[in-house]
């Protein structure tokens, strides 16, 4: 079977998907385009002009099958190659634009015609979970009653009817098994790891953490993920606040070095208030870490939910309180050699999910 996949802003969760893919199904022939996560609105819109010129030979090769990400801008591409416009087509979401947190006071609209173009030129779309799907078509809904007119019926359920919900599996290797220490011995360890941005509300994170400082909590926490040249202040402002209590710092380049201190670590923790699937966790708490997450998002659909916290996306002090009591009470079980054992998220692994992603993509064919 002959494979283009196309993933038209290559951001890691897109990157490990589609490397998954090709890994998982060596003996399909696959045709890879992947272009960088960098310049969103003119990647997001200009991937279709792209690819049609600087890649037609390899666009018109005869292909059973056509992958796409639902950044790919696959309407205009399939008009500028007709050829691919007879070729099945699947598109993955790994997020979409209705229920990203944009502290713009009006978000540009390509973004979302791109997306919900896409999904309209496929012949099945899958979603990372539920929340993503359900989010999607809302999105979608609340989105075409804002055309002033020549709204066209059953849109939405013309997308609903052709979707599913497939994960991004984990590899195999996130499931090696936990070498925390052993009741008591050394600091109680917290592991936030996520991009550094607002929309993952670092200042929920500090301020629980500055709690636990305050009440005397003897613990230490890796401030991980990866940084960018503007970030919000909060890290500056709260890392002398809290140095004697700091771990790692930034991104940990080295592949082995971060899955060894999430094997060492006794809780990760997220804040964040935009994720569709939240794999930084689901790696995390496959290699050994309790899942310490609210109660919104994706998170009800793979964390248990005597591992969330109450959600008050609008309430930071509130929030950021419960999270203190819970990672204290936490501590607590760690002294005493009580931590519960983190959720088994096997289910999510690549050889679980594999036989399901063979399913989908063979319907088509």
């Amino acid at each position: 079977m002959r494979i283009l996949l196309l993933s038209a802003y290559d951001a890691h969760s897109h990157r490990r998907w589609r490397q998954g893919l090709v890994d998982a199904f060596p003996d399909w022939q696959w045709t890879v385009l992947a272009l960088p996560p960098r310049n969103f609105l003119w990647r997001v819109r200009g991937n279709s002009l792209s690819w049609a010129f600087a890649e037609r030979e390899a666009l018109e090769q005869p292909y059973d099958l056509l992958l796409a990400t639902s950044m790919t801008d696959l309407s205009t591409l399939k008009g500028m190659v007709p050829s691919l416009a007879h070729v099945p087509g699947i598109v993955y979401c790994h997020e979409n634009q209705f229920a990203y947190p944009d502290r713009r006071e009006q978000q540009p609209n390509e973004p979302v015609f791109v997306s919900l173009y896409a999904v309209l030129a496929a012949d099945r779309v899958m979603f990372n979970s539920s929340y993503n799907r359900q989010t999607f078509l809302e999105g979608s809904q609340a989105f075409l009653q804002k055309m002033p007119d020549a709204v066209p019926p059953g849109v939405i359920e013309h997308i609903a009817d052709r979707s599913c919900v497939i994960p991004v599996p984990l590899e195999e290797h996130w499931f090696a098994g936990s070498t925390r220490p052993l009741a008591g011995e050394g600091p109680f360890t917290i592991v936030w790891n996520h991009r550094w941005e607002y929309d993952k509300a670092p200042e929920r994170m500090f301020a629980a953490l500055l709690k636990l400082h305050e009440d005397g909590v003897d613990f230490r926490v890796h401030v991980v993920g990866q940084q960018f040249r503007e970030q919000p202040p909060v890290f500056a402002e709260m890392r002398p606040l809290l140095v004697t209590h700091i771990g790692e710092w930034g991104m940990v380049e080295s592949d082995t070095a971060y899955r060894r201190l999430l094997q060492e670590s006794h809780v990760v923790l997220t804040t964040a208030l935009h994720e569709f699937q939240g794999l930084a966790v689901l790696e995390a708490v496959a290699s050994g870490c309790i899942p310490l997450v609210p109660d919104r998002l994706a998170y009800p659909e793979f964390i248990p939910e005597e591992f969330r916290y109450p959600s008050y996306p609008d309430d930071a002090g509130r929030e950021s309180e419960a999270i203190a009591t819970r990672l204290q009470s936490l501590a607590k079980d760690f002294q005493n050699g009580a931590l519960p054992r983190p959720p088994d998220l096997s289910q999510l692994s690549w050889s679980q999910l594999r036989p399901v992603y063979e399913k989908e993509i063979k319907v088509l064919l």
